[in-house]
């Protein structure tokens, strides 16, 4: 059976009968797949020091820089951790043409993606933001970016390639942090392609939201879901109100909304609500917890977990890379070994049903 097959038949389950050695076969399924990621790359550069006294200049810290790195971000860092849980990946998506997007042209490169798919655009900057770190904590961070819509020429070029790389997709992740690449009249026409290639797509949004009709999984978080609603959720309780509007407008997709350390609220229409807790893990650092949960969840349902497990499995994915600094990604091994207290977050909110 194919992982196409597998994953529309999926969905029947609900979260009833957890079990933790299917969980772990899930995860093992990863290395059978191929995803297609689209969207927003970006680099990530990193300044770590120490800071241990203030500017006789300014009334700043003074940071003492003893390592620096650079790592995909955005897309990119979907792509990494697609390609870090055992699975593999194509990509499209756009940078500049000048030294971080050939950087980022090398690191996919590194990660074993084709660089067939990242086109390089004149006059225009890649996506670059710097942090400053010292004592293990963000001090401060510099963005270099443009939201300018890509030109028409550019997108059409972006088309092609991502028309070239569908035949080999078991499904699609697109990643939008909303700078520029993915522009409504082009993603409707992507959409179109995915929905004739039979392919199950997944959408980490950002502030668009009806382009994305006839997509299978939408992976909001929580400031998200205002911005696509246009209301401020003042409660939790107001939160499968939200979702079932944001199904309404996509067609009835089914959703999982992302909650920081409260873990996931999962809406699969036709279904009740179900939330899946995190289990509680020392946490050091955030940033790029939900494109591992974009990769995680996208990777579980083709590998035939129902929405519920692929929301337990995304946990303990985003606990794997929440306790790593920086943009980090997480391994079928570190992932299994999380599984045990996911799972038991999960059941415990079962049974209180």
């Amino acid at each position: 059976m194919s992982a196409r097959s597998r994953a529309g038949g999926a969905s029947s389950a609900g979260g009833a009968g957890l079990d933790l050695q299917r969980l772990r076969g899930i995860v093992q399924g990863f290395s059978r797949l191929r995803l297609l990621v689209v969207g927003d790359v970006m680099l990530d550069e990193y300044l770590w020091g120490e800071a241990h006294r203030v500017s006789p200049e300014a009334p700043v810290p003074v940071v003492r820089v003893q390592r620096e790195s650079r790592a995909l971000g955005g897309a990119g860092n979907v792509a990494r951790n697609v390609v870090a849980m055992g699975a593999q990946c194509d990509f499209c998506g756009a940078v500049g043409d000048d030294a971080a997007g050939a950087l980022v042209a090398q690191l996919l490169a590194e990660l074993g993606v084709a660089e067939s798919g990242l086109l390089r655009v004149a006059d225009r900057p890649t996506t670059r933001k710097t942090r400053v770190g010292a004592q293990g904590q963000q001090m401060l961070r510099f963005d270099h970016e443009s939201d300018a819509p890509l030109p028409a020429a550019a997108g059409r070029a972006l088309l092609r390639a991502l028309e070239s790389a569908l035949p080999r997709a078991d499904g699609v992740v697109i990643e939008d942090y909303g700078k520029g690449v993915l522009q409504p009249r082009w993603l409707r026409a992507a959409m179109q392609r995915f929905r004739a290639a039979g392919l199950p797509v997944t959408v980490d949004p950002k502030d668009a939201l009806l382009p994305y009709r006839g997509a299978t999984l939408l992976k909001p978080n929580l400031r998200e879901v205002e911005a696509l609603t246009g209301r401020r959720l003042r409660s939790e309780a107001e939160l499968p109100a939200a979702a079932a509007r944001l199904q309404r407008k996509l067609g009835g997709c089914d959703l999982v909304v992302t909650r920081g350390a409260l873990g996931m609220a999962v809406f699969e229409s036709g279904r009740a609500p179900q939330f899946a807790p995190a289990a509680g893990h020392e946490v050091f650092d955030v940033q790029g917890a939900g494109d591992t949960c974009a990769a995680a969840l996208a990777l579980s349902r083709l590998a035939g977990a129902t929405l519920f497990e692929a929301a337990v499995i995304a946990n303990a994915a985003a606990g794997v890379v929440v306790g790593k600094l920086g943009t980090a990604v997480a391994s079928p091994r570190e992932i299994t070994a999380l599984l045990p207290g996911a799972l038991r977050a999960a059941r415990e909110a079962q049974r209180r049903g």
